[in-house]
């Protein structure tokens, strides 16, 4: 029997549980529901370990970025995968709610199906379920977008989704495969308009993508960073940097966009 997602919704409104549950369960996922109360929705997750959890950014008593830090505090058993949504967005505010740990930020109202969609696409991408249990409980969609595959290529490294050098590293491949150019200019380029997207300074982007890349090599697998990094990679496990990282990865995809269209 293929993996059914394990969701744990935060809302004990009966209006939203009817309309957007509904459509979660046809989807194949397992709903577990639970008040709309930071403390409450900490001891279910403790309880229960979901797969996804998907909660309010503003509840009570612990917000969900609340929420986020205290389950990345705890060492023990995996944790799950957030999914945040807010009536309310800025881009100070999203930056914050996705380096406190959140796989995806939804601005209510939502269309259901479409983030149940991009639920089964994050699952899959994670490894919480197979490939080929997300093709089958999610229609046939076009080629993903350029931010999941990129998003898809760091999580297969291995570099930590809570860190600030994983978003900044993101964003530095997209805007090298949309302007190749720009690798060659790393320091007086792609770092400061990195450093603008993020309000922050260049500096500061260049040693959280450098930390990005060595909490990789420590953490990640071998075999997957021989493959995408096996010129570069020797005995002693020597790191790329940060420039070269980019670059192999950027080509990479460039090249399979290519081979796709």
């Amino acid at each position: 029997m293929e993996k059914r997602i394990k969701l744990l919704v935060a809302n004990d409104s009966a209006e939203f549980n009817r309309d957007y549950g509904r459509i979660f369960e046809e989807s194949g996922m397992e709903i577990v529901y639970t008040q709309k109360d930071g403390m409450k929705l900490l001891e279910k997750i403790e309880s229960i370990h979901p797969d996804v959890v998907l909660a309010d950014l503003f509840m009570p008593r612990l917000d969900g970025i609340g929420v986020m830090k205290a389950i990345q505090s705890k060492v023990a058993g995996m944790r799950p995968m957030f999914v945040i949504i807010s009536n309310f967005t800025s881009p100070t505010l999203e930056r914050e709610v996705m380096m406190s740990g959140a796989s995806y930020f939804a601005i209510s109202p939502f269309n259901a199906a479409d983030l149940s969609d991009r639920i089964i696409q994050l699952c899959s991408i994670s490894g919480i379920i197979p490939k080929t249990s997300a093709h089958s409980q999610a229609p046939a969609t076009e080629e993903p977008s350029l931010e999941i595959q990129v998003t898809e290529v760091l999580h297969q490294i291995g570099v930590p989704a809570h860190i600030k050098g994983y978003h900044y590293l993101r964003d530095s491949i997209i805007m090298a495969i949309e302007t190749p150019d720009i690798i060659n200019a790393v320091t007086k380029q792609l770092y400061p308009n990195v450093a603008k997207l993020y309000e922050t300074t260049a500096s500061r982007v260049e040693r959280a993508i450098r930390h990005a890349i060595e909490v990789a090599w420590d953490r990640g697998d071998v075999d997957i960073l021989n493959s995408y990094f096996g010129y570069t990679i020797h005995n002693t496990r020597g790191k790329p940097t940060n420039s070269e990282f980019i670059a192999m990865i950027s080509d990479r995809l460039r090249l399979h966009m290519k081979t796709a269209s």
